[in-house]
């Protein structure tokens, strides 16, 4: 049986997928989409308030000291965000998914060579996410485009238009990406009605909290922590907190050889 198409050639499964485009936008709010044009894809904003945080290029520093600390510390950031973006609690570890997570050192940094300098480190808890590349790998291997970086450094998921081919999750060294083999909603308790569920078959991670940059306000997991060891800010301004604190503190980064230019940093 053939394809029935309208007067204007377009076919039913084109007409789907647009209608189906229109409504995510929708949902999106203040998230950062993917367009379709002809011939090219292009990034493009929905309107942010007035009281909207921009930066050159958005950047993070956790204070891992402050973390060990205080054992709890992370547990409340971790569920911020997975809650405020319904990020399903899959048991099936095979099946998980994650945007923000605790990683012991030797795993999250298996290329720092200082052994005697950071062996009170050992078997310590990393909070480990997306590093929003300055060089994203991710970018460059999406088919589809669904991956793409912004002008301020975020690299952003448009999830409708990915098609879980994962070849972005074999590009990214970090781990930070996670599919959805099987569907999410089942496994959120309490969804977050201001932020749209996934399906399955596609690839998410954290998208640094766009949607609430663009509302004024801080990402979910820095809001969170009640210990002030996650802090925001603009590493493109030099006189911006965050290089304040990064002047003043050794830190450290996440597989830095590979060159993809992380910009989550680590006070150890």
């Amino acid at each position: 049986m053939g394809v029935k198409r309208d007067k204007k050639g377009i076919d039913r499964r084109s007409f789907l997928r647009i209608a189906g485009f229109s409504s995510l936008a929708g949902l999106w709010g203040s998230a950062t989409l993917g367009l379709f044009t002809k011939d090219k894809v292009e990034a493009y904003e929905v309107r942010p308030s007035d009281k909207a945080l921009t930066a050159r290029r958005w950047g993070m520093v956790i204070d891992t000291r402050i973390c060990r600390q205080h054992p709890d510390c992370g547990e409340a950031c971790i569920k911020a965000c997975h809650h405020l973006h319904n990020v399903p609690n899959i048991p099936n570890k095979k099946h998980e998914v994650k945007w923000i997570w605790k990683e012991e050192f030797e795993h999250a940094f298996p290329d720092t060579s200082e052994e005697y300098s950071i062996e009170h480190l050992k078997g310590v808890e990393f909070l480990v996410l997306c590093n929003q590349c300055e060089h994203p790998p991710c970018v460059r291997v999406c088919p589809t485009q669904a991956t793409f970086k912004r002008p301020d450094g975020i690299v952003m998921m448009d999830m409708h238009r990915c098609i879980g081919c994962r070849f972005c999750m074999a590009a990214c060294p970090f781990g930070a990406r996670s599919f959805n083999w099987e569907d999410p909603r089942p496994y959120i308790k309490d969804p977050n009605p201001e932020y749209p569920t996934r399906m399955k078959g596609v690839v998410e991670k954290c998208l640094f909290c766009t949607e609430r940059l663009a509302q004024g306000k801080l990402p979910a997991c820095a809001e969170a922590c009640k210990y002030g060891a996650i802090i925001v800010g603009d590493l493109g301004d030099p006189n911006s907190k965050i290089n304040k604190i990064l002047r003043e503190n050794f830190t450290i980064r996440r597989k830095t050889y590979l060159g993809t230019g992380p910009s989550v940093f680590y006070i150890v």
